[in-house]
C-alpha cells in the first residue's frame, strides 16, 4: 500500500512538472542529486564542457559553454522545495 502511494505521488509531481520540462533550452536533460551537500545539477549537455559560471544571489549557478546555456547547479535545495511547495 504504502509503495502504491509513493508511486503514485511520483507520477503527480512528474506530471506536475512536465510543462515546466518542456520549456527548457534542450530535450535532453541529465539531473543529478548529491544528497549530502543537498545540491541538484542539471545538465543540458553532457558532457557540458563550460567555459564560464554565473552564480546568481538565490545560489543558482548558471553554466555556460560560451553564449550556450549548458547546465544549471541548484545549491541547497531544501529551503527551495519549502517555498515550491508553500511550507
Amino acid at each position: 500500500m504504502a509503495k502504491t502511494l509513493a508511486v503514485t505521488q511520483f507520477i503527480r509531481e512528474v506530471c506536475e512538472a512536465a510543462p515546466y520540462l518542456k520549456r527548457l533550452p534542450s530535450h535532453h536533460l541529465w539531473i543529478d542529486y548529491d544528497k549530502e551537500a543537498d545540491t541538484l545539477y542539471v545538465s543540458f549537455e553532457r558532457p557540458q564542457r563550460a567555459t564560464d559560471s554565473v552564480l546568481r544571489d538565490d545560489n543558482v549557478l548558471l553554466r555556460y559553454r560560451g553564449k550556450k546555456l549548458v547546465g544549471i547547479t541548484v545549491i541547497g535545495t531544501k529551503p527551495l522545495r519549502i517555498k515550491v511547495n508553500g511550507k
